[in-house]
């Protein structure tokens, strides 16, 4: 299952952006998403994703 950005909750700090091996996020507006299509949690390629290791807020990026 992709990840998915809670917008409610995130600060905008573009921390998970530049982490994302399969270029996944982008911004638009101020506003953070992840691309469902190339979001793979990144299996295969790392232990954990990414982009929850670096974001600041709990609860921000969820399983969709």
């Amino acid at each position: 299952m992709p990840l998915k950005i809670i917008a409610s909750t995130c600060t905008g700090c573009s921390a998970c952006e530049p982490q994302c091996p399969n270029v996944a996020i982008s911004e638009k507006a101020g506003v953070f998403a992840i691309d469902p299509k190339k979001c793979t949690v990144c299996e295969g390629q790392f232990d954990s994703p990414q982009c929850l290791a670096v974001c600041p807020v709990d609860g921000c990026i969820v399983v969709s």
